[in-house]
């Protein structure tokens, strides 16, 4: 068996914008570089379950339900943005995030090749831009919450490992710091 040429070209980094999400930055701009590779960042801000809607609007009016999730959604825009409540401020803030990333690390000339914030389904939409975009390999980070967690509910992070087709890099973030 011949071992094949590893070439990333294009790299996937799907960021919550957390803190701890700079740790697995450094992985996706090390590889970058590594490669010469153009990083598309993704932000994906979850849609609310199905099941939770028709729920809800046993008890309230489907209007009423679609305002408060409007509003719960302007308000994640508005923590994320710093007041700010329009899709491109949260480009802004994925900008500013790889500038100040990259300022820290040494021997880095990566760009963002595009960034992309989209609402739905966090392991659909990784795995659709993926093919989309014609990614490599995606680079995201995963918290280590424990196996009992995992096997109740699962991460984000290991849905996409176990149903992607590409390489995932899966960065296990360090503890925050109380």
């Amino acid at each position: 068996m011949t071992i094949p040429k590893v070439e990333v070209k294009n790299i996937l980094y799907a960021t919550d914008l957390s803190d701890n999400a700079r740790y697995a930055f450094a992985y996706a701009v090390s590889l970058a570089n590594l490669y010469g590779a153009k990083i598309t960042f993704l932000h994906v801000l979850p849609d609310v379950p199905p099941i939770l809607d028709a729920t809800v609007v046993g008890y309230i009016s489907s209007e009423q339900w679609e305002d408060i999730k409007q509003q719960h959604f302007q308000e994640a825009q508005k923590s994320l943005t710093g007041k700010r409540s329009d899709r491109h401020a949260i480009q802004e803030v994925l900008n500013q995030f790889s500038a100040d990333a990259r300022q820290k690390a040494e021997d880095t000339s990566v760009e963002a090749d595009e960034i992309i914030v989209n609402r739905g389904n966090p392991v659909e939409l990784i795995l659709s831009i993926a093919d989309e975009k014609n990614c490599d390999l995606i680079v995201m980070g995963t918290h280590g919450h424990g196996s009992l967690a995992d096997a109740m509910m699962g991460s984000t992070a290991r849905r996409v490992l176990r149903r992607s087709r590409k390489p995932v890099l899966v960065v296990r973030l360090p503890e925050e710091e109380s």
